[in-house]
């Protein structure tokens, strides 16, 4: 009953699915008269998305100021968690690169559902630099389709702040109340999604039929897969480089409680204080941990990097696009890095990934809740790798940061 309890958000959210595609299992052109609810949730979406990008950002940066007297400890752990991420992103291309669990979806048929994609044209590297981050209007960086532009500046606009000092003050309290209605938004939103996101699901199944259901299955099929590999497989390494094999024992006699929870809570946020416990058992520094565990529930996403991998093979499956060359490859994975990295510090930062995908690749918007669904489903298996993950990455920031001999101290 506790684990229900705990998990109230994404249950909900997995049973409206269920529900909704089963409607359109069974009830096929009916579903047309509950499209209208899901196109009114995804409306109200798209125009919270844009405020909340910007306020979260801006807020999170002008409360971290105390991380600046961090130094190495900062430097290093944001070191780690780049460099986990990266493996990540290349050990799931490596995988979709030779098994594409969307294979066998009628394509055609989604694309006439959903709209055809913008018409790909030829810029230089130039031209892509310049319109990826940055635009010509100030008003565009408010346009759902500039969303990575007005990440850059919200990031910057933070900065400036800080620099600035008490003078900012005002304008950081007016933010940071800004921010905490458009939070409340998002929560009141967030308690319709079961409903809005399942009426749309139904009326989306209902005209293509139940062959797009097999690609969710297999994806989430091969998502836990991946995520078993990496959990045992990548945290027994980075463990080892941390500390040997003493500290892959200290590892894994103390991880099964953050993981139980992470899996329980599907929360990076509410696995916080175990991890914590989980982290100075290991032998990791205090200040370390400190550090390291709060800013891992915001920034650390192996899992969301999975994710956000095959949010981008489906779109590319779906428009006949390929992703085997090495161009490719670098996009590829370049793009799940920024879905994961940079969007997990981001609340509902899911919703607003499907939008940054959709536009970094000229997509139609109409394919957003097609990509929220793989969301959905693996969003527990999600929560252990980046927050279990977050122990680990103390454990790697420590032999960093303290040297080789840094567990000799600690008794296992």
């Amino acid at each position: 009953m506790q684990l229900i309890k705990n998990n109230k958000g994404s249950l909900l959210m997995l049973l409206g699915v269920t529900l909704g595609g089963l409607f359109g299992v069974f009830f096929g052109d009916l579903t047309v008269y509950v499209k209208p609810i899901g196109e009114i949730f995804l409306n109200a979406m798209y125009v919270l998305i844009v405020p909340l990008v910007f306020l979260s950002l801006v807020n999170a940066i002008t409360s971290t100021k105390e991380i600046n007297r961090l130094g190495k400890i900062l430097s290093t752990t944001l070191l780690v968690f780049l460099t986990t991420a990266v493996v990540m992103g290349v050990i799931s291309y490596i995988v979709v690169y030779f098994y594409n669990p969307f294979e066998g979806i009628d394509t055609e048929q989604v694309r006439g559902l959903m709209g055809e994609a913008a018409q790909q044209e030829t810029h230089s590297l130039g031209e892509i630099i310049v319109n990826t981050f940055t635009v010509s209007n100030f008003l565009d960086l408010f346009d759902k389709s500039h969303l990575l532009q007005l990440i850059f500046f919200s990031i910057f606009l933070g900065i400036a702040l800080i620099l600035v000092g008490e003078a900012a003050e005002p304008s950081i309290k007016v933010i940071r109340s800004a921010n905490e209605v458009t939070m409340k938004l998002v929560e009141l939103l967030m308690k319709v999604a079961p409903v809005g996101l399942g009426c749309y699901f139904a009326y989306t199944i209902g005209d293509l039929g139940t062959q797009i259901l097999g690609g969710y299955v297999k994806s989430l099929i091969l998502y836990i897969v991946i995520t078993l590999v990496y959990y045992f497989g990548m945290f027994s390494l980075y463990a080892f480089l941390s500390g040997g094999s003493k500290g892959v024992r200290l590892f894994w006699r103390n991880a099964a409680e953050p993981s139980l929870i992470a899996l329980a809570t599907a929360s990076s946020s509410a696995s916080i204080p175990a991890n914590l416990i989980a982290t100075k058992k290991m032998g990791v520094p205090d200040d370390i941990a400190e550090t390291v565990i709060p800013l891992g529930a915001n920034t650390h996403k192996d899992g969301s990097v999975l994710g956000g991998m095959l949010k981008i093979i489906f779109l590319y499956t779906i428009f006949g696009k390929d992703y085997h060359s090495i161009s490719q490859a670098f996009i590829v994975i370049a793009v799940a890095l920024i879905v994961g990295v940079v969007i997990g510090s981001i609340p509902s930062g899911g919703l607003t990934a499907e939008l940054l995908i959709v536009t970094l690749f000229g997509f139609p918007l109409e394919m957003i809740p097609a990509v929220v669904i793989i969301s959905t489903i693996i969003d527990i298996p999600a929560t252990l790798l980046n927050s279990t993950g977050n122990t680990v990455c103390a454990m790697l920031v420590s032999r960093i940061v303290e040297g080789k001999d840094w567990l000799q101290k600690v008794d296992i």
